[in-house]
């Protein structure tokens, strides 16, 4: 995985596919709860979340829905349906609206026609979910992120990205989950270290980002307060659990041959192995302070993660 959501956007593809064969930056400050401040971007109106079964989407809806915000909550399968391959859900889930939360398809052909669409139903803000790193890989992994960014910020709205490092949750809740649970995460990452985020926190700056003011026009990278390496957040997870678990490097293509030999079609596995292949690279390694500027309080860190799914199950 890239140290970005480039990676879950691969993690979840590839997942999915096994499961169905079918810049500025601002002086930290003291967070307040986001309904304590003032809801100028929305005034009241709905706040739509797209991606809303996701691990972040998820767990923005929960976030502002306990706020006390109204929240639609938006995908193939959630509340509200939303299909980004089926325009006539468009209109239903952006009527009134007055803030998205973007996450963008696999494919970035609609994003920029949605964005428009979006303009035109109202919508005054516009949080999108992108991925550290993409400065350095473009479009060439994650072409929808790019794009994504691209638009948001060409169309003249209140536009605020978050670029997250590698997901914490992608080890109990994605691809990675199958093979701790068979004592073996084997991937082609090396002993580079990375700053696992996990996901509440970027749900948590995203619900910020979306109700409160003094972010227009910002980038926040995001990561956890420490980088581990891949080898480490097993021992982490290992002990937290009780279960024994190791991780062993292996090349590119020993890794596309177990994906395949999981049921998953190369072309995904090939792109999973080549975000992987970023992150031996170390660009994302070192952490960085995005989540402390939005919230005023450190990230959380990889160890309460590690407890925190160890206790509900997650590797039971």
């Amino acid at each position: 995985m890239t140290s970005n959501e480039q990676t879950n956007h691969q993690t979840q593809q590839t997942h999915q596919t096994q499961q169905q064969p079918s810049e500025g930056r601002r002086p930290a400050q003291q967070h307040q709860p986001a309904a304590a401040q003032d809801r100028t971007p929305t005034d009241g109106a709905p706040i739509l979340v797209l991606g809303a079964t996701g691990k972040t989407g998820r767990r923005v809806v929960a976030r502002l829905r306990a706020a006390g915000h109204t929240v639609r909550a938006a995908s193939r399968t959630a509340e509200t349906p939303f299909d980004w391959a089926d325009r006539a859900t468009w209109g239903p889930a952006l009527e009134g609206v007055g803030a998205l939360y973007l996450v963008g398809p696999p494919d970035p052909e609609p994003i920029a026609d949605f964005v428009a669409r979006a303009q035109a139903a109202g919508v005054r803000r516009f949080v999108v979910l992108s991925g550290r790193g993409i400065e350095v890989y473009g479009d060439s992994f994650e072409p929808s992120m790019a794009e994504a960014e691209r638009v948001v910020r060409e169309a003249g709205v209140d536009w605020t990205v978050i670029r997250p490092n590698n997901f914490s949750q992608n080890f109990d809740e994605d691809v990675f989950h199958e093979p701790l649970l068979e004592g073996r995460l084997a991937l082609p990452v090396g002993d580079a270290p990375e700053p696992f985020i996990d996901a509440e926190d970027i749900a948590e700056v995203a619900a910020v980002l979306l109700t409160e003011d003094g972010h227009s026009g910002r980038t926040y990278e995001l990561s956890g307060p420490r980088s581990l390496t891949f080898a480490e957040a097993v021992a982490e997870m290992a002990k937290a659990s009780g279960r024994p678990m190791r991780f062993e490097h292996v090349t590119e293509e020993a890794y596309v041959a177990e994906l395949i030999g999981r049921g998953a079609p190369e072309e995904a596995a090939r792109s999973l192995a080549a975000v992987l292949a970023f992150l031996a690279g170390g660009h994302n390694s070192a952490p960085v302070s995005g989540v402390r500027e939005v919230l005023g309080r450190e990230a959380r860190d990889f160890t309460e993660y590690a407890k925190r799914a160890a206790e509900s199950g997650a590797w039971g």
